[in-house]
């Protein structure tokens, strides 16, 4: 596992581009907001090979389609953000024991459902300087709409805060993010995990239209019990590109599973559009 770490690591750094408000395919947040009255629409799908589900012991293949996002600037420094997906399909190759197993409804070599809502807010702190990163903050809340009877919900409410960094040098920007998760046990709902969230992105241009991006991203496990079901350290690596093409701008990546229970890989691919919506007063 350290090898496969240090390896990821590496091939993060070779892989790299700048953006002012990260984008498709990267997850990892960048402090600078898409701009008042602006409106970002972003859309894909994913496929994910071997996705395990430990609170309905469920593990298959994993098609998303489409995945949503939609960010609204509400002012020079702020917006606010929608993500979700309206359709995911697992093609069930495994059924094992576990907390919820059974309130699972699904009886065939398929399960579907919506994708948990995920709304936040993310604020600018601070701007960039030739001295400094740009510094934010985002805060939001997933909401429990894939249930536990389809095998891939928890039916819980999950809270999530992170401190945002970036910073670009020549043709390369960094992001970093770590913050709070906490995560309500999906088998009682008095309990909760809190987790670390973590990411690091690093972007760079080679022509004024194309992008190479990398990250690492995921939760890391505090309770010293171990983690209830569902709360588990999880993470990605993700390795992409993105191709800008008057307002569209379009992505393509692969990502890793770094745990027992990520996928083993998988890729995505979408689009992203930002158009100028509305005057603030």
């Amino acid at each position: 596992m350290h090898n496969r770490l240090v390896l990821i690591a590496l091939m993060a750094v070779a892989w790299a581009q700048p953006a002012l408000a990260q984008q498709r395919p990267l997850i990892t947040e960048d402090p600078e907001s898409i701009g008042a009255g602006r409106v970002l629409i972003e859309a894909g799908l994913d496929r994910a090979l071997d996705q395990v589900y430990p609170v309905s012991g469920l593990r298959g293949d994993l098609w998303r389609v489409p995945t949503i996002g939609i960010s609204v600037g509400i002012s020079p420094i702020a917006e606010i953000q929608i993500d979700g997906g309206l359709y995911s399909r697992l093609s069930i190759t495994e059924r094992q024991a576990a907390p919820l197993s059974a309130l699972v409804t699904a009886t065939g070599s398929s399960t579907h459902d919506v994708e948990d809502i995920v709304f936040a807010t993310k604020i600018r702190l601070a701007p960039e300087t030739a001295g400094r990163p740009a510094f934010g903050f985002r805060f939001g809340t997933k909401l429990p709409n894939a249930s536990n009877e389809s095998g891939m919900g928890t039916d819980t409410t999950d809270f999530l805060a992170s401190l945002l960094v970036g910073k670009t040098v020549r043709s390369v920007r960094v992001v970093g993010n770590v913050g709070l998760g906490i995560l309500a046990d999906p088998t009682q709902g008095d309990r909760q995990n809190d987790v670390i969230t973590y990411g690091l992105s690093i972007a760079r241009a080679v022509t004024q239209r194309t992008e190479f991006v990398g990250e690492v991203n995921g939760r890391w496990s505090t309770r010293s019990g171990g983690p209830f079901p569902g709360t588990e350290s999880r993470g990605l690596a993700m390795f992409g590109t993105r191709y800008t093409r008057g307002a569209l701008r379009f992505d393509a990546g692969i990502f890793l599973g770094l745990t027992s229970i990520d996928p083993t890989i998988g890729f995505t691919t979408g689009f992203t559009y930002v158009f100028d919506a509305f005057t603030l007063p």
